[in-house]
């Protein structure tokens, strides 16, 4: 049977292989002497496969990478750019090839009941997610709710959760300063489109990059709900040794009660 994985094509705008290395050592505050001592490779031959003099094989790419700290997907598109096929596999989430690592997921994400918990991937777009989280988005805009829907979207939209979150600035504040974060780790231009788009909203768009937060142990997520107000904050998983794109950048975001009474209005949400 033949395989469902995927690899993403190589862009015809892409640049070279040596404007991708430097732009991605330059993105790690490598200068080439200590990019050259990290991957045992000498000066010149690194600077020789930045200026394109030089070709470099398929382990040095994947060596740089490793060191670079360069996330799959773009090690595909570094692999590419020098003349090689992808290494790492993309597949579906709900592809047979994954199918262990999604049953994991939904046994998380019950398991955790009854307090909220999603999937995500790179973009935050919405994957699935467990039953009190279709409790808490009661009255937000079908639009930001139907495939595709978007947590960065869901969250700070005016016609999305926005308006009940108690504490926006801080909420927008980190939101925006993790988005922005991504963007620029994993120098992805659609989470550069996303940031701009979502900085641009009402309801986020006067939260400065320097706002002092509260001087909590956690930033709190404090919701509206006609059950009284849910004080909750949150932790984000990953999985520890991916070998596939998909899974290196999916991720579980899990809410918990910051006090009794949200804990008790959880769990009556989850058995209304």
């Amino acid at each position: 049977m033949a395989s469902s994985a995927a690899v993403d094509p190589a862009r015809p705008d892409a640049p070279p292989f040596g404007t991708l290395l430097r732009n991605w050592r330059e993105r790690r505050r490598f200068s080439q002497q200590e990019l050259s001592l990290a991957a045992e490779v000498s000066a010149r031959h690194l600077s020789f496969l930045e200026t394109g003099r030089s070709k470099p094989s398929r382990s040095m790419v994947l060596g740089l990478a490793d060191v670079l700290r360069v996330p799959l997907r773009e090690r595909n598109e570094l692999l590419h750019a020098a003349g090689f096929a992808a290494h790492y596999p993309r597949r579906a989430f709900d592809a047979p090839e994954l199918a262990t690592v999604h049953r994991a997921v939904d046994q998380v994400l019950a398991g955790h009941e009854p307090y909220p918990a999603v999937a995500v991937d790179r973009a935050w777009n919405l994957l699935t997610a467990n039953r009190v989280v279709t409790r808490l988005t009661d009255g937000v805009s079908p639009a930001l709710l139907g495939p595709g829907a978007n947590v960065y979207r869901l969250t700070l939209h005016p016609d999305g959760l926005a308006p009940r979150i108690a504490n926006l600035d801080e909420v927008g504040h980190h939101l925006l300063s993790r988005l922005r974060h991504d963007a620029e780790v994993t120098g992805d231009p659609g989470l550069a489109g996303l940031l701009a788009e979502v900085g641009r909203y009402p309801s986020v768009a006067g939260v400065t990059r320097h706002l002092e937060v509260a001087a909590e142990v956690v930033v709190p997520f404090r919701l509206r709900h006609p059950s009284g107000e849910l004080a909750m904050f949150t932790t984000v998983t990953t999985f520890g040794t991916p070998a596939d794109v998909t899974v290196a950048e999916l991720a579980l975001e899990l809410f918990y009660p910051l006090d009794a009474a949200t804990d008790a209005r959880l769990r009556r949400l989850a058995t209304d």
